[in-house]
């Protein structure tokens, strides 16, 4: 059971932190290299506002706009692997869902990361080799940045494997907290505590990757 519903969870998970990753940089270094700006104010303000929100009102804004007026995407359920095109189709709404709130987070803690980078001596000697602020940035700072950021990555991951109750719920996905979800309204004790076995080893998984990214991007973290 646990198998077959991690085939909705993880591909849901993976795909939601892809997204607000590549969300998330892009805004975050226009918005460190633009501080103090009215560019960087916007960001802010609107990462903000997508911390605040939670992501099933995210969910139930996208069903509105992109299922029920444009009818361009299904509102919920799940056709299974058989057809990847359907299963993938069904999978975007509630992955855009998920990573719209964790790329405002992610966001806001990499800014908060370059601008501290930025300030360093050695991208002061950068610039003073020659090297423009947007160059600096994006080839010495962004590198010494990451620990934080994988940190929350890390994290994230961790929760929207477990804690995509809700969005499965509102999606109808078959999805790992959907079952637990049920499980406990069903007092199965057996089933819940199988998966939260499942998941306690998933987050010592991805607490041991984030261990070994941190030395692949910092060498002063390897061991010689």
């Amino acid at each position: 059971m646990i198998l077959d519903r991690m085939q909705v969870s993880l591909p849901l998970a993976a795909g939601a932190l892809a997204l607000s990753v590549l969300i998330a940089f892009p805004v975050a270094i226009c918005a460190a290299a633009r501080r103090g700006t009215r560019s960087d104010a916007t960001v802010m303000a609107a990462t903000q506002l997508g911390i605040a929100l939670p992501n099933f009102w995210f969910a139930i804004l996208l069903v509105l706009v992109f299922a029920v007026q444009w009818r361009l995407l299904p509102s919920g359920g799940f056709p299974g692997w058989g057809d990847p095109a359907a299963a993938l189709r069904a999978l975007i709404l509630p992955m855009v869902a998920l990573a719209l709130p964790q790329a405002a987070i992610l966001a806001r803690v990499l800014r908060s990361a370059l601008i501290e980078v930025m300030d360093q001596d050695f991208i002061r000697t950068a610039r003073a080799k020659g090297l423009s602020a947007g160059r600096a940035l994006r080839r010495h700072a962004l590198r010494n940045a990451l620990i934080p950021v994988l940190t929350i990555m890390g994290m994230q991951f961790s929760f929207l494997l477990a804690g995509a109750i809700i969005i499965e719920n509102v999606f109808s996905l078959p999805g790992l907290g959907r079952m637990i979800f049920q499980a406990i309204n069903q007092r199965d004790l057996i089933t819940v505590q199988s998966a939260v076995l499942v998941l306690v080893a998933a987050v010592i998984l991805v607490t041991f990757l984030v261990d070994l990214a941190y030395a692949a991007t910092d060498p002063r973290l390897r061991r010689r």
